[in-house]
């Protein structure tokens, strides 16, 4: 008994650090009076020109659709650099027809081979940034969606001469299959908690590289793109450095959309055994707060421990309810597209994600983008030797990974 009111402690732990997350949302979503991500609300006057970096590869969900909302935005003057390894990306085809539609736009397309780095998205964005013209630059990953005042939104904050960069919100949306369903409950809940309460209660910049802006200057202070090749958690990464020379980052209260509509459940979960990896090489010991604020997790533990019974069922059953409300109230703050039925998957899925939290202290091989790698301290990436001992214990990660899918 002693046993099951150890975890009813830690249960306890986790569910108040997950309120205080959503009262982070609350309190982001209130910032500046503005709790809606279709505000109207812009700076008057002050609308410098931006250069929109695009890395891309392959065909994500809405594809066509994500890089049309960048096309229409109601702005003065910028740029968009669609950024390619070679002709033969599937996604060449999609931004020449975008480039065709929009030829009053100022859109290039840029198809350059570049190996620099092991880091792929960055090995697109170094020759982008070179193309660019503008001393304001955007990143937006591929499956981002956004409305047409999106970049009068995000600009407004470089007002402040201080600010070195801003990053948004993310919301998941148009789930479609379970793996999707999955992904967007987790990006609606644990993520944007995670990085409202960080920015909000710790002042710890958290920036994810769905929309990073930030002028040129900074980024060229901090060794550009290039310090950060070999880094798998470039974004994190950039966002520190520029911390670190003494400028602000801020996280916009303007939501952005992250298109997840056709995700199979493999792709949720190997793409939660890479983040898991990054943060435990980033964070440390700080890592294991992940599991232990994983209330359905720990709440579930007592009756496999201990056996299922009235009691550790009934706790189980209560800490889920319970969850799902509180995914509830953050989807309905960030305005979430979720079927409301779709929230009493939230408890299956924090198990799945319990599950998954082990992985990256047992592994330390990533595969990303049809590359593999090994990932050290700070997310900084090696080649993956193809022999020897770490070739057999990747194929038996691997071999677990198919047969759990």
């Amino acid at each position: 008994m002693m046993i099951f009111w150890i975890f009813v402690c830690i249960t306890i732990f986790g569910l108040l650090g997950y309120l205080a997350q959503a009262l982070a949302v609350h309190g982001t979503m209130k910032c500046n009076g503005c709790e809606s991500a279709g505000s109207d609300k812009g700076p008057e006057g002050f609308c410098p020109p931006v250069s929109i970096l695009k890395p891309l590869k392959g065909l994500d969900d809405n594809l066509f659709d994500n890089l049309e909302s960048f096309c229409i935005q109601d702005y003065p003057q910028y740029e968009i650099i669609f950024a390619l390894q070679d002709y033969n990306d599937s996604a060449y085809k999609i931004v020449r027809k975008i480039k065709n539609k929009y030829p009053d736009r100022d859109i290039s397309i840029i198809v350059e081979k570049c190996d620099d780095g092991l880091n792929p998205k960055v090995n697109n964005l170094i020759p982008a940034c070179r193309f660019s013209k503008y001393s304001f630059i955007l990143i937006s990953d591929s499956n981002v969606l956004v409305d047409s005042n999106y970049l009068k939104e995000v600009i407004r904050h470089m007002k402040d001469p201080d600010i070195g960069l801003v990053s948004n919100i993310i919301r998941g949306v148009r789930g479609r299959t379970l793996g999707s369903v999955f992904e967007n409950l987790h990006m609606n809940s644990f993520i944007a908690g995670s990085v409202c309460f960080l920015d909000r209660f710790l002042g710890m910049p958290c920036v994810i590289g769905k929309s990073i802006l930030m002028r040129k200057s900074d980024l060229k202070a901090i060794g550009g793109f290039r310090e950060v090749k070999d880094v798998l958690a470039e974004d994190y990464v950039i966002g520190q450095k520029i911390y670190e020379k003494g400028r602000k980052v801020v996280l916009s209260n303007y939501i952005i959309n992250n298109v997840n509509e056709y995700w199979g459940f493999s792709k949720f979960f190997n793409r939660h055994i890479r983040w898991g990896k990054l943060r435990w090489k980033i964070g440390g010991l700080r890592y294991f707060s992940e599991l232990l604020s994983n209330a359905v997790f720990v709440s579930v533990l007592p009756v496999f421990l201990l056996g299922p019974s009235k009691l550790t069922l009934s706790f189980a059953a209560l800490v889920s309810c319970f969850k799902i409300g509180c995914d509830f109230y953050i989807g309905r703050k960030i305005k979430a597209d979720i079927n409301p039925l779709h929230y009493f998957f939230s408890p299956v899925k924090d198990l799945i994600i319990g599950i998954i939290w082990f992985i990256p202290i047992l592994s330390n091989t990533v595969v990303w983008r049809g590359n593999r790698y090994m990932i050290g301290k700070g997310s900084i990436l090696s080649p993956c030797p193809e022999s020897e001992i770490w070739a057999w214990r990747l194929r038996v990660v691997q071999a677990i990974k198919i047969r759990m899918a």
